[in-house]
């Protein structure tokens, strides 16, 4: 299996090295050359299947020579083992043909531990049989860090760097960044919203000789494999609902992109997906991109659903590459346009493309709240903010089709925004009943390159 860059100037990468690597060299982010399928019969075997066995019949396509079946496998029942629910991404019914896929049942409470649990793993496996340590760096609006460090710390081989944006993430997200107490766990607040730490990332991956001296990875979802994880549990929700003999939606709060280009990819893969529905708060630009054909960047407003205040969504630009044609020069050039212009217009084609597969909405606060207490209220189910705004859309496009919506966090997150909703507050976890009273350890950074590419030289271990 060889994965390719989207601008089509980086080397061609094999998982592993794809994996190691993060952002290609040339700007562009690691896409699969080819998408394995999978036949009816392959999908309808994974009914009664365990979550673990689904995984791997999914994702072992894509690793090709880079892991023995018995080390993945391994990785796979490591990764997933410490998650708070046998089912690990139960379905609950909220309503006919309506189903909430619950994705909070992991260590940090989030949908990014599906992926960033086996990414620790499989990061764990390689260098060790490399006898290499690395530097990972990450850029987060609230989940993707906590998940980070929850699945690298401690590990000799590696130093953990995160950047978030500094008083935009939720209580209960920053006290699960700042305060694990490993040695090689480093939580930065930097000043600025999450596209300005988003953006610094990638100037670090671009500055190559900083890239190289500290040996720089990346598990953002810029990174391939953190996709791949999240791939399965679509294949687990739709045969659950009895695919590959009935077709089902999805309907996906993004921010980033990355969650719903992991539907996108089993939809390749022959999964009967009739309908992927972005849905966006009020920091829409994915709606308006899909809508009008312009890719406009307006600044971000803070919501109460932080993790979707967003408007460069990177994993969009693996979406664009195959809606271009898979033309890496077409794709440099409108993200080039991004950069230099703050947007991009979208032709025609690759327009009529993406409204083939994806359709979109959006929820302003006041509709998310009215979803949080809604639902509360007639099913008793308590959403967190993002997975109010999937509702809240999915039901706009609700029909025949079964839909199911992804719950991409535990309301105990967002217990501020809850409580306002729904006159309830809800309790974290028993495992995480002391959060509140851990001592903290952040370092407060400013929006500058220099500064932070000095703060890691510094504090990475030799």
């Amino acid at each position: 299996m060889r994965y390719i860059s989207t601008r089509g100037q980086a080397p061609v990468l094999t998982f592993e090295e794809a994996m190691l690597t993060g952002l290609a060299r040339d700007g562009g982010l690691y896409v699969p050359e080819t998408i394995p399928t999978m036949t009816e019969s392959q999908i309808a075997g994974l009914a009664g299947l365990s979550y673990e066995e689904i995984a791997f019949r999914v994702m072992r396509p894509f690793v090709g020579d880079s892991f023995s079946d018995d080390d993945f496998a391994g990785a796979i029942s490591r990764a997933y083992k410490s998650f708070g629910h046998d089912a690990r991404a139960p379905l609950v019914q909220l309503a006919p043909n309506h189903f909430l896929l619950e994705l909070f049942h992991g260590p940090t409470l989030a949908f990014k531990d599906f992926a960033m649990q086996l990414i620790g793993q499989l990061f764990e496996l390689s260098l060790t049989r490399r006898s290499e340590r690395v530097t990972i760096v990450g850029a987060t609006s609230g989940d993707t860090g906590s998940a980070a460090i929850e699945a690298f710390r401690g590990l000799d081989a590696v130093d953990v760097f995160i950047l978030f944006p500094s008083g935009r993430v939720s209580e209960v997200q920053r006290r699960q960044m700042t305060t694990p107490e490993e040695a090689n766990v480093h939580a930065l607040a930097m000043a600025g919203d999450f596209d300005d730490c988003q953006a610094k990332l990638k100037d670090m991956f671009n500055d190559f000789a900083f890239r190289d001296e500290v040996r720089l990875a990346g598990v953002n979802s810029i990174n391939w494999a953190r996709v791949l994880a999240q791939v399965v549990y679509y294949f687990s929700a739709a045969v659950s609902l009895g695919a590959p003999h009935r077709p089902v939606s999805f309907t996906v709060p993004t921010g980033n992109f990355g969650d719903i280009f992991a539907g996108y990819i089993a939809k390749r893969m022959g999964l009967p997906i009739e309908k992927l529905v972005i849905a966006t708060n009020q920091n829409d630009i994915l709606h308006r991109a899909l809508t009008t054909g312009s890719y406009a960047t307006s600044g971000v407003i803070p919501s109460i659903s932080p993790s979707m205040d967003i408007q460069v969504s990177s994993n969009f630009e693996r979406a664009l590459f195959d809606a271009y044609g898979r033309d890496g020069g077409a794709v440099a050039q409108v993200m080039e346009d991004l950069k230099s212009g703050g947007g991009f217009s979208i032709s025609q084609g690759a327009l009529q493309a993406l409204r083939e597969t994806f359709a979109s909405g959006r929820a302003s606060e006041q509709e998310t709240n009215a979803t949080i207490r809604s639902m509360f209220g007639r099913t008793g189910e308590i959403l967190c903010p993002h997975s109010a705004v999937g509702v809240k859309v999915a039901e706009d496009h609700l029909g025949t089709i079964p839909m199911i919506t992804l719950a991409t966090a535990h309301p105990a997150k967002f217990p501020d925004a809850v409580e306002a909703a729904t006159g309830y507050r809800p309790p974290l976890p028993n495992r995480m009943s002391d959060l509140y009273v851990r001592p903290e350890r952040v370092t407060e950074v400013a929006n500058d390159l220099v500064t932070l590419e000095n703060l890691i030289k510094e504090r990475r271990s030799r």
